[in-house]
């Protein structure tokens, strides 16, 4: 059984919560915010408090809060040799002020209200010491059949791949929505074609089965796109064409 508390009330810190409290050997003893109004949601499920005076003894620390408050809070923890990670993609591990230090990064898109299924999480984890690192192995697999030994120079490149990958492509998703949406076209009618391009990578390098009008060269059906769009749509299709062509070596 490994003890846990989780220090932060945010969407990430939520998820594991509800993780946490559904794995087995996995003891969430306490969960910490400031935020009074959001612990509300867990004070029959587990203790919390919001003083960090009063945190309980526990195996593990998990700061799930802010990129740029991780520093300065973990200045605060009254916390001596005992494990205290953080749960972000960007951050390095020395962010962490306290001796025993750490990252435990679950490699997903977070949404509100929506339920993940850890098993299937990437959890990339990394320690200063090896006895710390088999713990937080021990945790990370009690959750996740993948996990991985990531540094913090791995972490913050695979955080920009994730931005490009994940970000990046869902405003273009949001994009496609406005122009449907702009037409009276159903966003659900492009549902097949995202999917098969998401199958697609799974199987095969994305740089080997690009298509569209960048690759093929299509400067009259480009001309035509740039007519339908706005300016601030422009100026992304373009952009993005250019990079393709430059890519696939042809120029425009």
């Amino acid at each position: 059984m490994i003890s846990v508390i989780l220090l932060g009330t945010g969407n990430v810190a939520n998820h594991l919560i509800d993780a946490f409290l559904q794995t087995k050997n996995i003891n969430l003893v306490q969960v910490y915010g400031r935020n009074t109004a959001a612990l509300t949601k867990f004070e029959k499920k587990v203790d919390t408090t919001s003083n960090l005076a009063q945190l309980k003894e526990a195996d593990i620390y998990i700061i799930a809060i802010s990129d740029d408050a991780i520093t300065e809070f973990s200045e605060q923890l009254l916390i001596k040799d005992k494990l205290v990670v953080h749960t972000s993609g960007s951050v390095s591990i020395d962010a962490i002020k306290t001796t025993n230090k750490g990252v435990f990064y679950p490699l997903q898109t977070f949404t509100k209200d929506k339920p993940i299924n850890f098993i299937e999480i990437p959890i990339c984890i990394e320690t200063k010491q090896k006895e710390d690192f088999n713990r937080l192995q021990q945790l990370a697999l009690l959750l996740s059949d993948n996990v991985y030994s990531i540094d913090s120079n791995q972490r913050k490149y695979i955080h920009l791949a994730a931005v490009f990958t994940n970000n990046f492509v869902n405003y273009m998703y949001k994009i496609g929505n406005d122009i449907c949406d702009d037409n009276n076209i159903p966003f659900e009618i492009l549902h097949p074609l995202i999917l098969e391009s998401a199958n697609k990578i799974k199987n095969n390098n994305p740089g080997s089965i690009q298509t569209g009008p960048a690759v093929r060269n299509d400067k009259k059906t480009i001309s035509n796109h740039l007519k339908l769009l706005k300016d601030d749509e422009k100026e992304i299709y373009n952009l993005l064409t250019q990079s393709i062509r430059n890519t696939y070596g042809k120029k425009l």
